[in-house]
C-alpha cells in the first residue's frame, strides 16, 4: 500500500519553492509583476525647489575649499530629496551648480555623457568645445556633445555660475560610461569664436556639409536671440493654455532636438497667466530666468523667482501661475529619448 505524501499548505509550498529556486538565482515573476508593470508611472522622485538666494553662498564658499583644477568640476549636485546619494535630480538626469572663479580653468576632458550648461550668474567666462570657444552670458544654453573635448575658463573679474545638466544616470543605467582627460588643462583652439553659429546658425550650411549627427553643430544658443524669438512669437497671440508660449531648441541641420538624450525648452508666460493642469511622462527640470510666480505640483505650491531651479517629476499634475512681470522659464527633460522609443505621453487637463 502506497504511503500518501503529506500535502503542504499552498503558502508553505510556494515558500519552499521560492527558497529552492533562489539558490539558482531565479525568482517568481508573479510575486513582483504588479510593481514592474504598472498602469501609470510610479516615479520615486518628488517635487523639489532650490532657491538660488538660499544656496548661492554655499556655491561661492566651495571656491575657498577646493580649486577648479583639483575638483576637475567644482559642482554642488542638486539631489532629488527622494534619491539622496544617487547624484540625480530625476531617475535619468543629473543637475548641479558649477562655479568658476576669475583666473581659473576647469581642465579639459571628455566623456560619453552629454552635457548642457545654462548660465545663471556672471559674464565673460568661456567654454571650449572641440577647438572653439564661446563666451557665456546669463540665460545662454550651451551644449557639450558626448565625447567632445571641453574645458571652461574665467577671464572676467567676477565669479561665474551655471547649471550643469547631464544624462549621467541614463548612461550609468546603460553601462556605457567612458571618460578621458587631456594632458593639458586647455585644449588647442583651432577655430575663431563664433565659427559654429556662422556656419550653421544663419539658415545656411556649408555646401559640402553632410546631413547627419545627433548633436546640434551650434553649441551656444545665446539668450538674447532666444528672448527676441519669444517676443516675435508673442505678436501672434497664440498662447497655449498650459505652457504660454513654449519653444524647443533644435538642431538646425536635422530639425530634431539639439541633444540626443535631453530635450531643452524656453517658454514665456505673460503677467497674470494661470496655466491649465498638465502632466507628461518626462520629469522636467525648470530654471526661472525672468519674472516671479509659482507652480502647483500635485497638492503643493512652489514659489519661484529668477535663478531658482525646481523639478516636476514624471506624471505629476502641475500648473504655472505668473504673479510678477512676464515669466521666462528654461527647462530640460529626457523627452527626446522617450519619444524615440514611442513611450512619451502627455495629458492636458483643460476644462
Amino acid at each position: 500500500m502506497a504511503i500518501e505524501q503529506e500535502q503542504k499548505p499552498a503558502s508553505n509550498a510556494r515558500a519552499d519553492f521560492y527558497h529552492r529556486i533562489d539558490k539558482h538565482d531565479l525568482a517568481p515573476l508573479w510575486e513582483v509583476l504588479g510593481a514592474l508593470v504598472v498602469p501609470t508611472p510610479r516615479t520615486p522622485c518628488v517635487p523639489a525647489i532650490w532657491h538660488y538666494d538660499e544656496i548661492r553662498d554655499y556655491v561661492l564658499e566651495s571656491g575657498s575649499l577646493i580649486t577648479a583644477k583639483e575638483a576637475i568640476r567644482r559642482v554642488l549636485v542638486m539631489e532629488n530629496p527622494a534619491l539622496r546619494g544617487q547624484s540625480c535630480i530625476t531617475n535619468t538626469l543629473y543637475a548641479g551648480l558649477q562655479l568658476i572663479l576669475p583666473g581659473e580653468v576647469a581642465p579639459s576632458h571628455r566623456h560619453t555623457q552629454s552635457a548642457l550648461r545654462f548660465v545663471i550668474e556672471g559674464q565673460g567666462a568661456y567654454t571650449a568645445v572641440d577647438g572653439e570657444r564661446t563666451i557665456m552670458s546669463p540665460g545662454d544654453f550651451v551644449i557639450t556633445p558626448q565625447w567632445a573635448w571641453h574645458d571652461h575658463g574665467n577671464d572676467s573679474t567676477e565669479p561665474m555660475v551655471w547649471l550643469d545638466g547631464l544624462d549621467i544616470p541614463l548612461i550609468r543605467f546603460l553601462d556605457a560610461s567612458f571618460a578621458e582627460e587631456l594632458e593639458t588643462d586647455e585644449q588647442a583652439i583651432s577655430r575663431p569664436s563664433g565659427d559654429s553659429p556662422a556656419r550653421y546658425g544663419q539658415g545656411m550650411l556649408p555646401v559640402d556639409h553632410e546631413r547627419g549627427g545627433v548633436v546640434s553643430p551650434i553649441f551656444n544658443y545665446p539668450y538674447a536671440r532666444t528672448r527676441e524669438a519669444l517676443e516675435t512669437m508673442r505678436r501672434t497671440d497664440e498662447w497655449d493654455p498650459c505652457h504660454g508660449l513654449k519653444m524647443k531648441y533644435v538642431n538646425p541641420v536635422t530639425g530634431d532636438y539639439a541633444m540626443p538624450t535631453m530635450s531643452t525648452f524656453m517658454q514665456l508666460m505673460p503677467k497674470g497667466f494661470e496655466g491649465a493642469d498638465y502632466r507628461s511622462t518626462d520629469g522636467m527640470i525648470y530654471v526661472c530666468v525672468e519674472g516671479r510666480g509659482r507652480t502647483v505640483i500635485g497638492d503643493k505650491s512652489y514659489s519661484w523667482g529668477p535663478r531658482d531651479t525646481f523639478v516636476v517629476p514624471s506624471w505629476y499634475k502641475h500648473r504655472h501661475i505668473v504673479e510678477d512681470g512676464d515669466a521666462v522659464l528654461f527647462s530640460f527633460s529626457d523627452r527626446t529619448v522617450q519619444q524615440k522609443l514611442g513611450l512619451w505621453r502627455e495629458e492636458r487637463l483643460v476644462s
